[in-house]
């Protein structure tokens, strides 16, 4: 059985570790909270404009939301979590509603899902919507030069897959520091302690395909500015893993922060990112160049 990044663990509390809505009391519960706050964000924001495809697969779209004077605006591509086999972009609207405050463009980005597709279609996905964005956004009043990429849970560790991307060589003419920042929001960067999980089921992971899609095994070919951050009172191992990768960017020489939001568990840390003086909120603006 794969191991965590701390110790051994046996197969109870391997999976309690991993799998959020064990380890969070009332998960459920809380898990109902983004998507209730984006249904009243989408009734009162008119600047938008929805499920935008960026690729053929049905789920290949995105969503643009737009501050009211958008001309040469930072934007901000946000994946959303749910272990890559659930939630949806609409489920996370709510996330923009402080970049398009501020005068940001907030890019929310759907994905296929597990077992339907594989992980590493969902990373191939997510590098088309960025390539996407890069071509596309001044469009709609966007600065195709800076793009900044943030997400939670699985959005953050494919945010990380994004800044580990050889952009010229995924596709000729990209620069290479296309993503200007990355802010991983309590991401697993590691993703092989995952085959001993119920994840696993969807997901299908083999040592293989996890090393290929662990950013915490790869270099960052995408230099840029990097923030991550965990909450307090999630799991030991989801902040060993937030730790290891800011270890790992180090050694590649980005400049990182790693920043602990206290008291907030892995569903809770999104719960007030609509507050301006919340880290979070405060992080993604400074990274955007927008405080």
């Amino acid at each position: 059985m794969p191991n965590g990044l701390l110790r051994n663990y046996d197969a109870t509390e391997l999976e309690r570790q991993y799998n959020p809505r064990i380890f969070t009391p009332n998960a459920e519960d809380l898990m109902n909270i983004p998507v209730d706050l984006s249904a009243a964000f989408r009734d009162r924001d008119g600047a938008a404009a929805m499920d935008i495809p960026y690729g053929p697969n049905a789920a290949e779209k995105l969503d643009l939301f737009l501050p009211r004077t958008p001309a040469g605006a930072p934007v901000e591509m946000y994946i959303h979590g749910g272990y890559w086999r659930a939630r949806s972009k609409n489920d996370f609207s709510f996330m923009a509603d402080p970049i398009v405050t501020a005068g940001g463009i907030c890019a929310a980005v759907g994905y296929a899902l597990c077992p339907e597709i594989t992980l590493d279609e969902i990373v191939r996905q997510m590098r088309a919507a960025t390539v996407w964005l890069y071509k596309n956004i001044g469009e709609h009043g966007g600065d195709p030069n800076r793009i900044h990429v943030s997400g939670h849970s699985a959005g953050g560790h494919l945010t990380a897959m994004m800044i580990a991307t050889d952009w010229p060589k995924f596709e000729a003419g990209l620069p290479a520091d296309l993503v200007k920042s990355a802010l991983p929001i309590s991401g697993v960067f590691d993703v092989e302690p995952i085959i001993g999980t119920s994840i696993q089921e969807d997901v299908q992971l083999d040592a293989e395909s996890a090393g290929r899609n662990s950013p915490l095994r790869h270099p960052i070919a995408n230099k840029g500015t990097l923030a991550v951050t965990v909450g307090g009172a999630e799991s030991e191992e989801f902040k060993a893993q937030s730790k290891a990768y800011v270890e790992h960017a180090r050694t590649e020489g980005l400049t990182v922060e790693l920043f602990e939001i206290p008291d907030k568990n892995h569903f809770t840390i999104l719960t007030d990112a609509t507050t301006p003086d919340y880290p979070l909120t405060e992080a993604r603006l400074r990274l955007m160049g927008l405080a």
